[in-house]
């Protein structure tokens, strides 16, 4: 499991953002917890923040070290 204000990098995206909370869907017929990422982006001098909802099995711990 992740925790609050956890680094946190999606295997499939490559979007790198901190765990906000958590969720759920009903995917095919199957209750999934998903994990909510406040995600931070750099383009052409702007920063863009969104939230990202996604299955956790998507995210891996991300560290700077």
């Amino acid at each position: 499991m992740f925790t609050i204000d956890e680094c946190v990098i999606n295997q499939e995206t490559g979007q790198l953002g901190k765990v906000i909370g958590y969720g759920h869907q009903i995917i095919n017929n199957v209750y999934t917890v998903t994990l909510k990422v406040l995600v931070s982006e750099t383009a052409n001098s702007r920063k863009r923040v969104f939230v990202v909802e996604d299955k956790i099995s998507a995210w891996s711990h991300w560290s700077i070290a």
